[in-house]
């Protein structure tokens, strides 16, 4: 009897544009938000509490409700999930624009990250069902390049839209996109799904709680330590919660999320190296926004346009990743990117209050260098041992593990920002130039010894913060080459089963 041939759609290329839509739409969101910070603060009256809520309660609620959107996408339907996501996002996006105070924008962000997380597993289990083996890589790339111009250019779009408007105009953006993306995904896309099987209520719980208290301990270890506060609860709850969360799962029947793929070397590593790799990356952007903005006097558009290096580099590197992962394999193509982006740390450890941006232009083009090498390499790699039926929560559980080591890398390296700023500033200055680079711009005044004090010390603390990232990526780099596998002696999980497949509505 023949092996069944799974037929390519001939709509793959287009259904692809409306997965890139659905996830540019969120980079959009996340860093247009980033250089609209200080003028949405200083309108609405937001305390340094508040802005720190304000960009957390999306991460928290995304980051908690990953494994399980991954597994309603598999149970009720990809494109169905992903529509409800779209929608949930847009309109919460559009309420975003009448807020007019701190507990509003919350609140709608918090709105805003349930449909993130509908919407991310949903679209790379889609891309990985639509598109085989030999054609997944470039799909990959391209996916992969435009969320990093979406990544690069949202910065400029959102300068250009506060300088012309509001704060309020940067949630708007999202609007149009979101609906062109739910139109092509209603017109264009088929649905698909995993084979009917029993749900499992208890692993939802049990992911939902312990990752939503695993991130918000994350959250609070800036301000309140690992165990002070309301540390200690937190991190209770997450340890009991995923504790039991992966107790359950290997004893269940019916286990929503297919634990057996961390046997699988590149899933394991692959997963395992981004995460690291993701908390060397944790707040980089941020970190770097400040610099232009605060040491060197950049306009939030110009600011945003210094990250163009990022994204040509970037979109090189994609290509030529696709290309030598062809011919040498993923392994050494995602170790090669590492390593070039370890070499943009270093770089970045360099800079000084009077470096101005030659030194960080150069590092950003090895940073989009290295992440277009690798990470489409890694993602393909650890996406490669993921079963057809598990797609969703498979890919769900990937994207859990990159956004818990991103929430920790923002914690440590911008407790590692502000602690290391506090400590360089002298101890007379005001106590507010203490607490941040914006704090003591906004009360010097003339006096310019107190700005140049604030920036040698916000330049000394990135220095401490980049050496960090550059061991996290670095350690990646060698767990990526020591773990993972080149070649197809690694199979699925389970045995791979064609997706049900129902008429576009």
């Amino acid at each position: 009897m023949e092996n069944p041939v799974k037929t390519r759609d001939p709509r793959r290329w287009w259904i692809l544009v409306v997965l890139c839509l659905s996830t540019v739409v969120l980079t959009i969101d996340s860093m247009a938000l980033t250089v609209a910070v200080p003028s949405m603060t200083e309108d609405i009256g937001a305390s340094a509490q508040d802005t720190q809520w304000i960009l957390d309660s999306y991460i928290l609620v995304f980051a908690g409700l990953l494994l399980t959107s991954g597994s309603l996408g598999d149970r009720f339907g990809r494109r169905r999930v992903m529509l409800l996501g779209l929608l949930l996002f847009g309109a919460a996006s559009l309420a975003a624009t009448i807020c007019t105070d701190p507990g509003e924008v919350i609140a709608v962000r918090t709105a805003m990250g349930v449909g993130g997380a509908l919407i991310m597993p949903s679209t790379l289990s889609i891309l990985i069902t639509v598109f085989d083996d030999e054609e997944r890589g470039r799909a990959m790339a391209a996916w992969g390049s435009v969320s990093m111009l979406g990544l690069v250019g949202s910065p400029v779009l959102g300068g250009v839209l506060i300088d012309h408007f509001s704060w309020h105009s940067i949630f708007l953006i999202n609007v149009p996109v979101v609906a062109l993306a739910v139109v092509a995904a209603v017109v264009l896309m088929p649905e698909s799904r995993a084979p009917w099987q029993k749900s499992d209520p208890l692993g939802a719980v049990l992911s939902a709680v312990g990752m939503t208290a695993l991130v918000w301990w994350i959250i609070e270890l800036p301000q309140h330590g690992a165990f002070g506060g309301r540390s200690t609860l937190s991190l209770a709850v997450a340890v009991v919660g995923l504790a039991g969360f992966v107790i359950w799962e290997n004893v269940t029947s019916t286990p929503m999320v297919p634990l057996v793929l961390f046997k699988h070397r590149n899933f394991s590593g692959g997963s395992l190296s981004l995460a690291l790799v993701q908390i060397g990356n944790g707040g980089l952007l941020l970190v770097l926004t400040q610099y232009l903005q605060f040491v060197l006097g950049y306009s939030p558009v110009k600011a945003g346009l210094a990250f163009l290096p990022l994204a040509v580099a970037a979109l090189i590197g994609n290509g030529v990743g696709v290309k030598l992962a062809e011919k040498i394999g993923n392994r050494f193509v995602i170790l090669s990117g590492m390593l070039v982006m370890t070499a943009c740390f270093a770089l970045l450890t360099t800079v000084d209050a009077d470096s101005g941006f030659t030194v960080p232009a150069i590092a950003l083009g090895l940073l989009g260098l290295g992440a277009g090498l690798a990470m489409p390499a890694a993602v393909g790699a650890l996406m490669g041992t993921i079963p057809e039926d598990k797609a969703g929560v498979g890919s769900a559980l990937n994207d859990t593990i990159q956004q818990a080591g991103t929430a920790l890398g923002i914690a440590i390296l911008g407790s590692l920002l502000t602690s290391g700023y506090a400590a360089e500033m002298p101890s007379d200055a005001p106590e507010a130039a203490r607490q941040s680079i914006g704090g003591a711009l906004a009360v010097a005044g003339r006096d310019a010894g107190l700005v140049r004090a604030a920036r040698e010390a916000f330049t000394a603390s990135m220095t401490t913060t980049f050496t960090v990232s550059a061991i996290g990526v670095l350690a990646a780099a060698i767990l990526a080459t020591l773990v993972m596998r080149d070649g197809k002696s690694e199979q699925p999980a389970t045995e791979a089963r064609v997706a049900e497949s129902e008429p576009a509505a």
